[in-house]
């Protein structure tokens, strides 16, 4: 996944070894999610691999490497998992719906409106 610009200074300077490390050295290229990702399109560990044909989608494997507690400052290896773009998006999708509900409620207090709903801060 690409690195969005306000989060490029939360990532280490070594991190394009540290994820080609993960992705090909430990991963061989293969997507290493076993089903943690939630899909439900696959037991075991997902089959694809990077360059090749997505399964279900028929699409462009892209290998990238998901941060497992969302934290990109985190780059321990047990804490990194070497995923295709579909398993990637599919985990992070609650974190991704938490941020997005965050950054919506910010925008309306800075409006001066005061959402429906609280959030809670971790």
């Amino acid at each position: 996944m690409p690195i969005r610009p306000e989060n490029r200074d939360r990532y280490p300077d070594d991190w394009p070894d540290i994820s080609h490390r993960i992705r090909f050295d430990r991963a061989k290229g293969r997507c290493e999610c076993d089903g943690r990702c939630g899909r439900g399109t696959h037991t075991g560990r997902c089959p694809n691999r990077h360059g090749g044909t997505a399964y279900g989608t028929g699409s462009r494997v892209v290998l990238t490497v998901a941060h497992l507690d969302h934290t990109p400052e985190n780059c321990e290896d047990d804490n990194l998992m070497a995923a295709c773009q579909g398993c990637h998006l599919h985990y992070d999708k609650a974190h991704h719906a938490e941020t997005r509900a965050r950054t919506r409620a910010a925008e309306l207090l800075a409006a001066g409106q005061h959402p429906l709903f609280t959030l809670e801060t971790p």
